[in-house]
């Protein structure tokens, strides 16, 4: 066994010596760090509430008064500021519905005294009446011979005015209304009853609109810069009443493109709650219909908030603007105001004209007692006419007739005019209107035989002047042609050719082809537009004889006239159908950056028809060849600038309808046109405006131009 070392042993002794000094130490440095730590901290809370202590001082007894006050500014409230809306120009800039300053007199909750309120609306009323200016009255009520009565179609307000919400009590006469809600405003003193009913009526209408902190309540709107000075004058040391200038809408010239301009309104009930979610208030406008209405998310712009700080007394102890207004996008729309005041022109010209040429025949017919003594145009008070260009399908013009003038839709006696008028101005017939197509549909029928291979241009059908293949749907032609190959059928309209074609190629590829050229099918529009109905597609019943009727332009075939002019469209662009529109774009207000373009060199694709460019040129030549007649040419084909086009007559109750299709230039198409006359009877009246649209749009020709020298056939 080894013995152990001293030296050894002595340095384990010594290094555990060592260890244990070293812990000790540790120890010691650590119990100090530790009372350092506490120190710190109890110096730091010292100062920490030395602070607080000192602005608690201050808070309490250096600024306390001050600070006092501002502590009482504990109510806010947010004002929201109307927004500018965009305007509506034409293609080339010229204005069709702008903004212009008006006045508006408002109240204003935030610095109102409720004691005050009737005192202030009676002075009001009092000014107003003094200058002849109209304010908001909504009572269902008025005074007659010294008596409240109910107003006619006042149900309604009657019934909400009766609801738990306001009176609470139903079967009451018009003075018991009267009498509640004067009651309820404390208007209960006023003793003159129309002084208390106009008081009552603003009352009225002030809470149903959500007159608060948040919601001013327009009192009279713009009611001129006389009337606004005295008021504001006279009101000087009432805040409550405002004079806020306001962005009227107003409408350039209101007879030009009213169906398609449309109008700017206050918001109904249903159309707050539809809308309520996007940030419209009760007293808000929104577009009607129209590009007011299609284009409303671009034209209203954003509104502006406000928040209002109030101390306890009501009184305004702070404003700032806390979201900047942003106004509303311009739209520049296709629309070509020269060419459409044209089309207005020349429509209404010759619509008249048939019928006075209708009322001539007639009057000759019964004075000779022939045996057919009507139809002759007589009853001719409608129509329609509609201009594409066709590289693009853009509206170029839409006039509808008879038309009426929408800068005073908001006139009363104007606006029961039109709503009680038997002609009915405001329905576009444009757009909205469907007509049967009588011939015009013939070139859709030879499109479809000619690419599904049912005929080819040189098939040849014999013309007898009837065609009764089937004995209960018998096609009558205007003449006995003999026989007929495609060109001559289509310029000569042979109803028995394209009967027996039609009857070859059947309904259904038919109404096929219809769709891809653009008819019984939407066209794109922004706004409303009538879809059309398509013979066969549509029909509640079919029988196989009614499809030789539907390839003549009969049967249930109708379609608007803006269908028509994309059907003939289609057909000039080879079988390419484009989406028809009316906007060519949209630019911020300053006009300075483009937020929608609708780039004619890139049109938007709608449809393809697949037919070949050899069958397409074939219904081209065909068309072309119905101007060459003599009958042709004695009528449009005369016109300095050769087209394609197609006449139509189509049967119904009085009058025949009148029907003309064209493109030009034939060579090189631009532009696509369809003209309707309801019960027109004279085919070449549409013609004749059809000549008058392309004056204006070839050669520049105006109004003026075209009244004084007209073309003439």
């Amino acid at each position: 066994m080894k013995k152990p070392d001293i030296n050894e042993s002595y340095d384990k002794i010594l290094s555990a010596n060592k260890r244990s000094s070293t812990n000790g130490s540790a120890k010691k440095e650590k119990k100090d760090n530790g009372k350092k730590r506490i120190i710190i901290c109890a110096v730091l809370l010292a100062v920490i509430f030395g602070v607080f202590a000192v602005r608690l001082f201050d808070w309490q007894l250096v600024h306390g008064e001050e600070y006092k006050e501002l502590s009482a500014a504990s109510t806010s409230y947010t004002v929201v500021s109307d927004a500018t809306r965009g305007e509506i120009l034409d293609v080339n800039g010229k204005a069709l519905a702008v903004n212009e300053t008006a006045y508006n007199v408002v109240l204003n909750k935030v610095y109102l005294r409720e004691d005050e309120l009737n005192g202030i609306i009676i002075n009001l009323i009092n000014i107003l009446n003094e200058c002849d200016k109209k304010y908001y009255d909504a009572l269902p009520v008025s005074i007659q011979d010294g008596s409240f009565v109910f107003d006619e179609g006042s149900a309604g307000d009657v019934e909400y005015i009766e609801s738990p919400a306001m009176l609470n009590k139903e079967g009451l006469s018009a003075g018991e209304i009267v009498d509640g809600l004067a009651k309820r405003y404390k208007a209960d003193n006023i003793t003159d009853p129309f002084t208390r009913r106009s008081v009552v009526s603003i009352r009225y209408n002030m809470e149903k609109l959500g007159f608060s902190y948040e919601q001013v309540y327009v009192f009279a709107s713009d009611v001129g810069a006389d009337a606004a000075a005295i008021v504001s004058e006279r009101f000087q040391s009432v805040p409550t009443v405002e004079i806020r200038t306001v962005n009227d809408r107003v409408i350039r010239n209101g007879t030009l493109v009213p169906h398609i301009l449309g109008v700017v309104g206050n918001l109904n009930e249903e159309e707050y709650e539809a809308h309520k979610g996007d940030g419209y208030q009760l007293n808000d406008t929104i577009g009607k219909f129209g590009i007011e209405a299609a284009m409303e998310s671009y034209l209203r712009g954003e509104a502006g908030v406000k928040t209002i700080v109030t101390d306890s007394d009501g009184k305004i102890v702070g404003e700032k603007e806390t979201v900047e207004a942003k106004p509303g996008d311009t739209v520049y729309l296709t629309i070509d105001s020269n060419v459409q005041e044209v089309a207005n022109f020349s429509l209404a010209k010759n619509i008249k004209e048939a019928r006075k040429l209708g009322i001539e025949e007639q009057k000759k017919a019964k004075a000779a007692r022939a045996k057919q003594q009507s139809k002759f145009g007589e009853d001719c008070i409608a129509g329609a006419a509609v201009m594409l260009d066709v590289r693009d399908n853009s509206v170029i013009a839409a006039a509808s007739y008879p038309s009426y003038d929408i800068s005073k839709y908001y006139d009363a006696d104007y606006s029961d005019y039109l709503f009680n008028n038997d002609d009915l101005p405001m329905y576009d017939r444009a757009f909205d209107g469907a007509f049967a197509p009588g011939s015009t549909f013939k070139p859709c029928v030879a499109t479809a035989a000619l690419q599904e291979k049912i005929i080819t241009p040189e098939t040849s059908i014999n013309c007898s002047g009837v065609y009764d293949y089937y004995k209960d749907d018998v096609v009558h032609c205007l003449g006995s042609h003999g026989d007929q190959e495609l060109e001559s059928a289509m310029a000569h309209s042979c109803n028995c050719y394209f009967a027996e074609v039609g009857r070859r190629t059947g309904i259904t590829t038919m109404y096929m082809y219809a769709e891809k050229l653009g008819l019984g099918a939407k066209t794109g529009l922004e706004v409303y537009e009538n879809t059309g109905f398509l013979a066969g597609r549509d029909s509640t019943t079919w029988f196989e004889g009614n499809t030789v009727q539907a390839a003549i332009g009969q049967s249930d075939n109708t379609f608007t006239p803006v269908q028509l002019a994309t059907y003939v469209s289609t057909i000039a662009n080879n079988g390419v159908r484009y989406r028809t529109h009316l906007v060519r774009k949209i630019v911020n207000y300053e006009r300075n950056e483009t937020v929608l373009y609708n780039d004619p060199e890139k049109p938007e694709i709608m449809a393809e028809t697949g037919v070949s460019q050899k069958n397409i040129d074939y219904v081209k030549e065909a068309m072309y060849a119905v101007l060459q007649t003599p009958t042709g040419r004695s009528m449009a084909g005369k016109y300095p600038v050769e087209m394609a086009a197609k006449t139509g007559t189509a049967e119904n109750a009085g009058s025949d309808h009148n029907v003309f299709i064209a493109f030009a230039p034939y060579d090189k198409p631009e532009i696509a046109v369809a003209v309707v006359f309801e019960h027109g009877a004279h085919s070449y009246l549409p013609q004749q405006t059809a000549c008058d649209m392309m004056d204006a749009y070839f050669y520049d020709k105006t109004v003026k131009e075209v009244e004084k020298d007209p073309w003439e056939f």
